[in-house]
């Protein structure tokens, strides 16, 4: 730190001349930026803040009255303080000076004895510059550490926990929702640190730059990159109660900061890196080209997947996509966003599952993914976990991921080729809307899985058009619910007496609807290829309407 006006006092250089302070008393805690010696009284516009100005004082003595307005000039420029030297009978000088010292805001000193001004600036300046050699040194000290700590990509935790030690006192690492993520006390508990943290970190505002501010002092400093702000590093302690200077502390928490950014980007960098090579690896398997089954084991295993007996390919297809509508309207990144975020939770399961697996992104809103798995019963307990961390559950309605699940295979290169058949599953799949069922097999969506496929092809709507038009006509003229009743019907197997028996409709009404709904489709109900063709229709036509 830079030396104070009553540590220069302290020296012995000083002491010897028996230094009286006259007023401003309060400021002796100031730091001294400089010294200056001046003979001058107009002196002020030599100054730009924080000298300690040394006189004799021989103008002063020749114009007594002019002590007040030199002070105040002084104090006007930022002074840190003045010391006079005031020898023999001064009494004129000395009583104008105690006087205009009264009010004064510096320290306004006078010694008795004769002083050697430039011993006094030697070593004054010999001290600052010492500091300011200690400044760069703990500057660099603090550089090297953090350089280190991110060449390392250490983890969130020793960030912090270095940034405490260089301190001396206790550092909080905290997300905007104001949870603490990371932190590392000094000579506090725990509970004392973070006692009420949400509350008191809600009622400390952010300040646009690092510095201290709320009803505790927190010194503080923003985690992030320009617009992407995602923490903040906290001290706690007032200024008074920090072992490092204020200026140390705002330095070490800024770097600190800078390192816990650089090293979230490396670390989305590296994810990124991860995704880009399994799916390119994934579109290699899938469409293999020569590629032999121990060429395909050995580039899967460089990434992670291990040998096993059984792969089960799968496809995780984004609900809004699979129903025909966008992901998010207006942000064409947030699809990107979500598979992200999902591919994140996927690895994360996977590490804490008896598999391993490939997953990456294989087109807009489908993440493709090849469970490998080393017997042949873990694969519903695995399938469970992984539905749970794409967020499905019976209570997910709608869900905002479709799960395909292909054929299990005990070759890596089979079960690749199997992500289209997954796929299928999966945007099938939506058309079911099968409440609390976490995934789907081809033995899930069969016929209507196909219809699905087909709903936008103009040759399916012409055929659902031709073998339902009179009926819909009928609808949209209320002529009545015959649709509800040839769904009923078709799903009863063509019984019309046990459609009866289920108290539908009374007996005789029921013979009769049935005999207008034959005429207005102009079909023999009672035959087993026509019931079948309008089973087909009438599907196509709930499938489309979904």
């Amino acid at each position: 730190m830079l030396p104070t006006v009553r540590a220069v006092l302290q020296l012995p250089v000083l002491l010897a001349a028996r230094p009286s302070v006259l007023g401003g008393a309060m400021g002796l805690d100031a730091p001294v930026r400089w010294v200056h010696v001046s003979e001058i009284l107009d002196v002020g516009g030599l100054l730009s803040g924080g000298e300690l100005v040394l006189t004799t004082g021989l103008e002063l003595e020749k114009s007594p009255e002019e002590s007040a307005s030199f002070i105040r000039s002084l104090e006007a420029a930022g002074a840190a303080g003045l010391i006079v030297e005031l020898i023999g009978e001064r009494q004129r000088s000395r009583n104008a000076l105690v006087k205009a010292a009264r009010t004064a805001s510096m320290p306004v000193v006078v010694v008795e004895q004769r002083v050697r001004f430039v011993q006094v600036t030697e070593i004054v300046h010999r001290m600052i510059v010492a500091e300011q050699l200690e400044r760069v040194e703990r500057a660099r000290d603090v550089h090297e550490a953090f350089t280190v700590l991110s060449l390392e990509s250490a983890d969130t935790q020793r960030v912090v926990e270095q940034a405490a030690t260089m301190i001396g006192a206790s550092v909080v690492l905290e997300d905007l929702s104001h949870l603490v993520l990371a932190y590392a006390g000094q000579q506090v508990s725990t509970t004392d640190l973070l006692d009420d943290w949400e509350r008191r970190s809600r009622t400390t505002p952010f300040p646009a730059n690092t510095a201290r501010s709320g009803p505790e002092q927190w010194l503080q400093a923003a985690v992030g990159v320009r617009q992407q702000v995602w923490g903040r590093l906290v001290v706690p302690k007032p200024p008074a109660a920090l072992d490092a200077d204020e200026d140390m502390a705002i330095m070490v928490l800024e770097r600190a900061a800078q390192t816990l950014a650089i090293n979230r980007l490396a670390d989305r960098d590296q994810r990124e890196l991860s995704h880009h090579a399994q799916a390119g690896l994934l579109n290699a398997l899938r469409q293999p080209r020569g590629l032999s089954e121990a060429e395909a084991l050995a580039r899967a295993g460089s990434l992670g997947l291990k040998r096993s007996s059984y792969y089960v390919p799968l496809v995780f297809r984004t609900a809004l996509q699979a129903w025909g509508s966008p992901v998010l309207p207006g942000d064409p990144f947030a699809g990107q966003q979500d598979e992200r975020e999902l591919l994140e939770r996927l690895a994360k399961v996977i590490k804490s599952s008896a598999g391993t697996a490939l997953a990456a992104s294989i087109q807009s809103g489908s993440v493709g993914m090849i469970l490998a798995l080393p017997a042949r019963q873990q694969e519903e307990p695995t399938l469970q976990i992984l539905a749970e961390a794409a967020g499905l559950s019976p209570e997910a309605a709608p869900p905002s991921w479709i799960i395909g699940v292909g054929r299990m295979k005990s070759t890596l290169l089979e079960a690749a080729a199997g992500i289209d058949e997954a796929s299928h599953v999966a945007e099938s799949a939506a058309t079911l809307r099968e409440a609390g069922k976490p995934y789907f097999r081809a033995t899930d969506v069969r016929l209507r899985g196909l219809l699905a496929l087909l709903r936008k092809d103009p040759r399916v709507q012409q055929f659902v058009e031709s073998e339902l038009s009179a009926i819909l006509q009928a609808e949209a003229e209320g002529k009545g619910e015959y649709l509800e009743l040839l769904g009923l019907y078709l799903r009863s197997g063509g019984n019309k007496a046990a459609m009866a028996r289920s108290g539908y409709l009374s007996r005789p009404t029921l013979y009769a609807r049935l005999a207008k709904l034959e005429e207005l489709l102009g079909v023999d109900l009672d035959d087993a290829e026509s019931r079948t063709s309008l089973h087909v229709a009438l599907l196509a036509h709930q499938i489309r309407g979904q």
